[in-house]
């Protein structure tokens, strides 16, 4: 794999396979690394990610623009833009939007789970 710039103005956003009210862009996936997948979530104002976990991926969580919730350690917190969420394998984590317009997130899991 090359090094890539993404600009933000021609990245792609698809409906999440497994979320309503959640856009997906997958920039890096496993078939172009076999460490890490990363990707840019848009969720809409009132939609929340239910709490899960996963197996074997440790997910990173930044959160881009907007304002909403984060569940973490067992309890949901208050997130805003600038905020980092870390989620080690089988942690539970979820994340909502309590805000007018979109949460966008930078999603890191490694390794790949896309």
């Amino acid at each position: 794999m090359q090094g890539r710039l993404f600009k933000g103005s021609n990245i792609d956003f698809a409906d999440h396979p497994r979320f309503a009210g959640v856009k997906i862009a997958v920039l890096v996936s496993g078939k172009d690394s076999d460490t890490v997948s990363v990707s840019v979530l848009e969720i809409s104002p009132g939609v929340e990610i239910p709490v899960h976990t996963h197996d074997p991926q440790m997910d990173s969580i930044f959160v881009v623009s907007g304002h909403g919730d984060a569940y973490v350690n067992g309890a949901w917190q208050t997130v805003e833009a600038g905020d980092y969420v870390l989620a080690p394998k089988k942690a539970e984590h979820g994340m909502r939007n309590r805000g007018t317009g979109p949460l966008t997130l930078f999603i890191h899991h490694s390794p790949p789970l896309y």
